[in-house]
């Protein structure tokens, strides 16, 4: 088994795909990627395709060593989030997930987890990465390969709690960021061309 966390030390292109958040996010909202206007800032260029497709969200990572998202621009505080997140292609050797409470591109918390069954939970804060509780870690509760993974995230205050699956992962406390932008997000390492599709987002009060 690969170290995860050394090879994330590797320089990362990163395609940044997050305008300001656009207003105020009113809970509840539900949205099922079916109606291509529902507000979602998603765009591509030669290393990722992210967008609308067939009534999924779509992101199609082309390059190595390379993340992708699409942002809803809504703020949201507190909330308790859903999302169905199925790998669809590529290798299972990736990360994928939601990042919440973004002030930007570079200011948020990532909940990830990867193709071969393994999550984690960083803080973005400019050029400082910080892991919020263990580096990569290994989960029964994470569906591997070209699955579906329900991924939850509730977010109360300082408080943010993770599921997969209905199962608890991880609990932690942080209080640099209390409100911001949500996106859906895709990465690869070593090999390219990992496809994720997001469904049935739902974000409800924590």
């Amino acid at each position: 088994m690969r170290m995860r966390s050394i090879r994330r030390l590797l320089a990362m292109a990163v395609v940044f795909l997050l305008a300001a958040c656009a207003g105020g996010g009113q809970l509840p909202w539900n949205d099922d990627f079916s109606d291509p206007a529902s507000g979602w800032h998603a765009q591509s260029d030669a290393s990722a395709d992210v967008g609308y497709s067939d009534g999924v969200m779509r992101i199609l990572v082309k390059s190595s060593q390379t993340l992708a998202w699409a942002s809803a621009e809504r703020e949201f505080a507190d909330f308790h989030l859903t999302i169905d997140a199925a790998q669809v292609a590529g290798p299972d050797d990736n990360e994928y997930g939601v990042q919440v409470r973004m002030g930007d591109n570079r200011h948020f918390y990532r909940f990830s987890v990867s193709g071969d069954g393994y999550y984690r939970v960083v803080k973005l804060d400019g050029e400082e990465q910080t892991i919020l509780g263990n580096d990569w870690t290994q989960a029964e509760a994470i569906q591997m390969g070209k699955s579906v993974n329900r991924l939850e995230v509730i977010c109360r205050g300082t408080s943010m709690v993770f599921r997969v699956n209905g199962k608890l992962l991880t609990q932690v406390e942080d209080g640099r960021y209390r409100s911001g932008d949500i996106s859906l997000y895709a990465g690869t390492f070593f090999e390219p061309d990992v496809e994720i599709h997001f469904d049935n987002l739902s974000l409800t009060e924590p």
